[in-house]
C-alpha cells in the first residue's frame, strides 16, 4: 500500500502544518484550526507549526491582543494534553520570540531542522530560505532576519510597527504581481542542498501543496489554509512509528 494513500494512525508521531496565514478579519479559518487542536492535533505526538501561523506578528507585546492571546491559549492547552509543540519562523511571523513561546508552552527551532521520526530522517524548512531566485525578497529576507534590524523595529511603539507592516503586505502584494511562478518557487539548487541532509523534505510557504518525488528525493509542500475566501483548502501531513508520511484534507482524510 502507498505511503501516500494510508490512514492516519490512532497516535501519530508527529503533524506538520504551515501557512494558516491567521487573522482575526478570516474567523472561519481561525475556528478550523482551534477545532483542528482540539479534534487531529491530541492524537499526535508531536505538532510542528512550519511558519506563518499568523498573517503577521508586530512582536511578543501583541500577545494583549485578545486574537492573538486566544491563539497562545489554545497552543498551550493542546500542550497540556500532552503533545509537544515546535515553531518554525516563517516569512510573516519571523518576529515570535521567547515571550510568546512562554505563553504558547512551545518550542522555536531554527532552520533548517533536521529531525527523526520512526528511524526517518527529515529535513524541516518554512520554505521561502529556498526560494534564492527571488532576488529581491532574499536581500529583505537578510535584512529583517539580522538582529540588529529586529532590535531596532522591536524598540518602535507597537502600533508604528503595525502600521509598517500594513505597509510591507501592500508591497508583497504588488511584487506578486510582477513576478512569474517559478522566481517564487523553491530552487531547485536550494533543495539539493537540503537533501545532502536527509531524503526526506517538508516545507511550506508556496501554497502548492505536492508530493515531489526526485533521485532519491522526496519533497512534501504543506498547503495553505484559507476558508474564508473562495476556494476553501488547507490540510495537513503526519508521520506515524514506521516513518510513513500522508497527506491529508481539512476532513482528516487522506490523498
Amino acid at each position: 500500500m502507498s505511503t501516500e494513500s494510508m490512514n492516519t494512525p490512532t497516535r501519530a508521531l508527529a503533524l506538520f502544518i504551515s501557512d494558516l496565514h491567521l487573522q482575526a478579519s478570516h474567523p472561519r479559518t481561525a475556528d478550523a484550526f482551534f477545532r483542528f487542536l482540539s479534534e487531529q492535533a491530541p492524537q499526535a505526538e508531536a505538532l510542528y507549526l512550519l511558519g506563518d501561523i499568523f498573517e503577521y506578528w508586530a512582536g511578543d507585546d501583541d500577545l494583549e491582543t485578545p486574537f492573538n492571546a486566544a491563539i497562545a491559549a489554545a497552543l498551550r492547552e493542546l500542550g497540556e494534553r500532552g503533545v509537544a509543540v515546535y515553531w518554525m519562523a516563517g516569512n510573516r511571523d519571523f518576529l515570535v520570540g521567547p515571550g510568546f513561546a512562554q505563553a504558547a508552552g512551545l518550542t522555536l527551532l531554527a532552520e533548517p531542522h533536521l529531525a527523526s521520526f520512526g528511524g526517518r530522517q527529515v529535513v524541516l524548512v518554512h520554505g521561502d530560505a529556498q526560494c534564492t531566485g527571488d532576488l529581491k525578497y532574499m536581500a529583505f529576507r537578510a535584512q529583517v532576519r539580522d538582529p540588529a534590524w529586529q532590535a531596532q523595529f522591536l524598540a518602535m511603539p507597537l502600533a508604528q510597527r503595525k502600521a509598517i507592516i500594513a505597509g510591507l503586505r501592500e508591497g508583497s502584494r504588488s511584487a506578486h504581481a510582477d513576478k512569474s511562478m517559478d522566481i517564487m518557487d523553491v530552487a531547485a539548487e536550494a533543495v539539493t542542498a537540503l537533501h545532502a541532509q536527509a531524503d526526506t523534505i517538508i516545507h511550506g510557504h508556496t501554497h502548492r501543496p505536492a508530493l515531489h518525488r526526485q533521485e532519491g528525493l522526496r519533497r512534501f509542500v504543506l498547503p495553505d489554509w484559507e476558508l474564508d475566501e473562495e476556494p476553501v483548502r488547507g490540510g495537513w501531513i503526519a508521520i506515524d512509528a514506521d516513518g510513513n508520511i500522508t497527506r491529508h484534507t481539512l476532513d482528516g482524510s487522506a490523498l
